[in-house]
């Protein structure tokens, strides 16, 4: 029997994001992947209106039961095993994993322990601050321009998990 990762112990957590239409679209992404947690934690500007009408009606429930926290730390409080997500490599930024490679790690550590998938800023991604919160670093190999759309990443590695 394959096993998988248990995405009711998986959350996407956004930090730090200005524009509420990704939060929508991100929901509306991990919605359709089945992650039953979003997170946003210090948002710029939280109109859920519009967060509302990217979202959809099929990602609706999600985005209704979204928790709001007003820093990463309290965000990622719940969770035994954080996840960040890089565009930038090099340096202190030491990624260990593909979303691929990621996906297998997660599913014997998903099991018994909750899992947050951790997404920076629109404009500037997870600081090295941000990130010194997380066990694993991953990033989305792309061809030669590195920087998805909030959403597009979302997708992205829910599909892979």
């Amino acid at each position: 029997m394959c096993q998988k990762i248990r995405m009711e112990n998986v959350a996407i957590v956004l930090h730090d994001t200005r524009i509420p239409e990704n939060i929508g679209a991100a929901a509306r992404a991990a919605a359709n992947m089945g992650v039953g947690q979003l997170i946003v934690s210090a948002p710029r500007h939280l109109d859920m209106e519009r967060v509302l009408k990217v979202a959809t009606h099929s990602a609706s429930g999600l985005v209704k039961a979204m928790k709001v926290c007003s820093t990463l730390p309290e965000a990622l409080g719940a969770f035994n095993w954080i996840v960040g997500t890089t565009a930038r490599l090099g340096g202190t930024r030491r990624v260990n994993s593909s979303p691929a490679d990621l996906a297998a790690k997660l599913i014997p550590i998903s099991s018994e322990n909750r899992v947050a998938v951790l997404f920076g800023p629109e404009d500037r991604g997870l600081t090295n601050e941000d990130l010194q919160l997380c066990h694993e670093l991953v990033n989305i190999p792309t061809a030669g321009f590195s920087s998805l759309n909030l959403a597009q990443a979302v997708m992205v590695m829910c599909y892979e998990l």
